[in-house]
């Protein structure tokens, strides 16, 4: 019997095997065909959902204490989500408790303050803070680096960092944190480096590294590039913009080698 589908399907409709972006989807006529539409809305509640779940502080913190790292818990000023998504400004800084807190915790100084925040996407942070906090202490003893106390924020944005290494006395920050949710990545992981952090620094003075998860940078790719600015940060003395990811990748252990879907 003919193919009574409703259905055209698109002649590159092979290459959705290699992205998960909506591509090659085919048309019911002049429209999406049912499946993608249905598709494109489960992954818009996906997204909507991964910024206002909860991030499990207790889950995290017991899965750190694992691999014997103990971490603080702190909070924003923001009080809560609604305030969190409305006020940014207010998520960039510590409330008083926590920033007495540090006062508390702060000795000598440190190398490197790690710091693990929610941001727009606590999902992200559930499913990957853990293994990629894992892989920094670990580089950080081999370069026989002093890690500072590890902090886990609710309701945090990125300059917050700059507050919680200045008060740790720390020489460098790392913050890792969920990014806005995509539409085919709401466990998106994002990391930004500050050399010499103090409140006031800017975006141009911090190095990003984004799309950490197993469908987008590996922990050891992220891993090795975060190293790279480290290092390159100590011997500079500075970072951002004028501090650029020149990291050569080499062939790391249990990772794919990508191929070129226009050569075969």
């Amino acid at each position: 019997m003919p193919d009574r589908s409703p259905t055209t399907e698109n002649p590159w409709q092979h290459l959705r095997q290699l992205t998960p972006a909506r591509i090659a989807l085919g048309r019911a006529g002049i429209s999406l065909p049912t499946d993608a539409q249905l598709d494109f809305q489960f992954a818009h509640a996906q997204a909507r959902d991964a910024v206002h779940l909860p991030l499990d502080c207790e889950a995290l913190a017991a899965e750190l204490k694992k691999h014997e790292l103990g971490c603080l818990h702190l909070r924003s000023a923001a009080s809560d989500r609604q305030i969190y998504l409305q006020r940014p400004d207010l998520g960039r800084r510590l409330d008083e408790a926590s920033a007495a807190t540090l006062d508390e915790h702060a000795g000598d100084g440190c190398d490197l303050a790690l710091v693990i925040a929610d941001g727009l996407s606590a999902l992200a942070v559930q499913r990957h803070g853990a293994p990629m906090v894992l892989k920094i202490a670990e580089q950080c003893q081999a370069e026989g680096w002093a890690l500072g106390p590890i902090t886990l924020v609710q309701q945090g944005r990125v300059a917050i960092a700059d507050e919680i290494g200045q008060r740790l006395k720390a020489r460098m920050v790392v913050i890792l944190l969920g990014e806005r949710p995509g539409l085919s990545s709401p466990d998106s992981l994002g990391l930004y480096f500050t050399w010499a952090p103090q409140v006031g620094r800017h975006d141009a003075q911090r190095n990003c590294i984004s799309n950490i998860r197993p469908e987008g940078l590996s922990y050891n790719l992220a891993t090795h590039r975060l190293l790279y600015l480290m290092r390159e940060a100590s011997r500079r003395q500075l970072s951002g913009v004028q501090l650029k990811d020149e990291a050569e990748v080499p062939a790391l252990d249990g990772e794919p080698r990508a191929g070129n879907f226009l050569l075969g």
